[in-house]
């Protein structure tokens, strides 16, 4: 019950006009809380605690809905001691919230920015702030459109939530099942074809997953078994899935949260979005082809065996329980010109009828039950998820702009760089890094976009080619040390030592750190909507050196060689910035 209410009320959202925001995000909180705090709990002392917290943060989220137009009037100021506990209340619920789903770095970033807004007005010099009442303060974050009722919690009710059902949907029905076959046929036959399926399946289901660890976890039971049986190393085989789940973020149409919230902070199209985000991603997948390329020249990569390939009725079949729902989507967003939550809306309608039989066409009561059930409850527990991190993330955004911070950093960014774009970018880079080891790629774009994402545009970047560049670098956590979910997740599945699994996903991931140093070296690299054969041009020239670069990793040549490839390979993709 709980799961199909969460999944109606967000569909509800798309199909009723203008709900209000102070109505809409706080109801979405109610939805999130007991999924986190409650049904996530792993002792009786969590639960319990959980239980307590889930009502009490319910009762002050429904408190905000039903109370939102007396509180409009009061401009962000409590006005009583029982709206000021109330308002902590709240705060600490998100915290918690937000700890339970993915653990202590999100919350204490969260913290530490409310104690700054707190007691900032003690710290000397330019890093301070002038201070403001606490009921201001926490009427700010709590009883206005900012906060944790801002923009990202509106991107999390209003599209986020759509996608995420849309993608359990599919996943619960045949449409899984479909990809896997695609890849298979597609790729099985190759030299290194196992782990060429594992590429292109984990591509196509990571564009509507949007998670790295979910995409792992899931095609991974399948191409990584397969993969070992095959003969290949377990560090290979690990890395290979984790390199390719982690493509998932940045390959459209969908590519998770990421692009949806970078929407509404960039004010593109989200067609726009895809556009830009279409050719860097296939250079992606394009460096991984050659780096298991060349690892066939230091192993016997062989492709699956003729008798374990699906056949073309299986790879016929199950091919439209996903064709079916996507052209739906395509059709909405591109020839209809429906809005992108729209389209879905459709195309979950689409891939609902789909549920209703396999890829036997049969129409079992118990199966259709248990799709259903399964794309209910996967749904519900994803929207909570990823609504428990933009709430928690809503509390810095918040902070840093009461409080100025954001700016203050801007311009300490752009003093560190001597305003020149490469040191800013190298700054940000690694900022970007350390912050996407600590807290989900979303989060940490959305943090680091808000505070270098100003200071880049300064020095000359186009506002996508900034928020692309940020995002990119938010996303190789996923595979780089010390802090690495999917790497920890398929070596874990391999049964194979972390360390080995993330050195090799560096090296065939080398894409997720060139290419977004290429689109600031070749802009018009994200230029494919725009001026299309500029971009192609520059996909040819950042794909020939990121190729170079690639196979100069891994090939098993003399070192002079390899040395030579690499160097190679930066000219390539830099020669118009070394020849002006």
């Amino acid at each position: 019950m709980l799961a199909s209410g969460c999944v109606f009320f967000h569909l509800f959202l798309i199909f009723s006009g203008l709900t209000p925001n102070l109505v809409s995000r706080p109801v979405h909180m109610a939805f999130v809380l007991p999924w986190v705090l409650c049904l996530g709990a792993r002792s009786s002392f969590a639960r319990i605690t959980g239980y307590v917290l889930a009502i009490a943060g319910i009762a002050c989220a429904l408190w905000i809905a039903l109370a939102h137009d007396s509180l409009g009037d009061q401009y962000g100021f409590l006005e009583s001691n029982a709206q000021v506990g109330g308002a902590m209340i709240l705060l600490l619920v998100v915290i918690e919230a937000a700890r339970r789903a993915v653990g202590w770095p999100l919350p204490l970033v969260a913290a530490t920015a409310l104690a700054y807004a707190l007691w900032g007005e003690h710290i000397p010099g330019e890093f301070g702030h002038s201070g403001m009442p606490l009921e201001s303060l926490l009427g700010s974050l709590t009883i206005t459109e900012g906060g944790i009722w801002g923009i990202l919690t509106g991107i999390s009710v209003n599209v986020v939530a759509i996608f995420v059902i849309f993608g359990a949907v599919l996943n619960s029905g045949e449409a899984g099942r479909g990809f896997m076959n695609i890849a298979a046929s597609a790729a099985g036959r190759l030299r290194g074809g196992g782990a060429k399926v594992s590429v292109i399946s984990s591509a196509l289901f990571g564009s509507i997953s949007g998670s790295a660890s979910a995409n792992v976890a899931s095609t991974g039971a399948i191409t990584l078994p397969a993969m070992i049986r095959l003969g290949y190393p377990k560090r290979l085989a690990g890395a290979v899935e984790a390199v390719a789940s982690s493509g998932g973020q940045i390959m459209p149409p969908l590519m998770g949260a990421g692009a949806f919230v970078m929407v509404e902070l960039t004010q593109v199209p989200y067609t726009g979005i895809m556009a830009a985000a279409l050719l860097p991603a296939i250079l992606y997948f394009f460096a991984v082809w050659v780096g298991i390329n060349a690892y066939t020249r230091k192993y016997d990569l062989k492709g699956i065996p003729q008798d374990e390939k699906p056949s073309i009725r299986d790879v016929a079949i199950t091919s439209v329980f996903f064709l079916i729902p996507f052209s739906v989507l395509l059709w909405g967003m591109f020839i209809a010109n429906l809005t992108p939550q729209y389209s879905a809306c459709l195309a979950i309608f689409s891939g609902a009828l789909l549920l209703l039989t396999d890829k036997e066409f049969s129409f079992k009561a118990t199966g259709i039950l248990r799709r259903i059930e399964r794309a209910l409850i996967t749904s519900a527990r994803q929207i909570a998820l990823i609504g428990a991190i933009i709430l928690c993330a809503s509390i810095i955004i918040g902070v840093l702009g009461i409080t100025g911070l954001g700016v203050k950093v801007t311009s300490l960014i752009l003093s560190l760089s001597g305003e020149n774009i490469w040191p800013a970018v190298l700054l940000t880079a690694l900022a970007c890094l350390a912050l996407g080891m600590e807290v989900p790629t979303t989060a940490a774009y959305v943090i680091c976009v808000s505070v270098a994402g100003p200071a880049l545009i300064d020095l000359g970047l186009q506002p996508l080619q900034a928020h692309l560049f940020v995002f990119w670098f938010a996303l190789i956590s996923t595979i780089t040390p010390p802090v690495c979910g999917a790497v920890f997740i398929a070596s874990g599945m391999v049964n194979e030592n972390w360390l080995k699994v993330a050195f090799t996903s560096m090296a065939l991931g080398v894409g997720l750190y060139v290419i977004p140093i290429g689109m600031i070296a070749n802009p018009q690299l994200i230029e494919l909507a725009n001026s299309p054969w500029q971009a192609l041009l520059s996909f040819c020239q950042v794909g020939a050196g990121l190729g170079l670069i690639s196979y100069g990793l891994i090939s098993p040549s003399g070192i002079f060689k390899r040395l030579l490839l690499l160097a190679a390979g930066v000219a390539v993709i830099f020669g118009r910035l070394l020849y002006g």
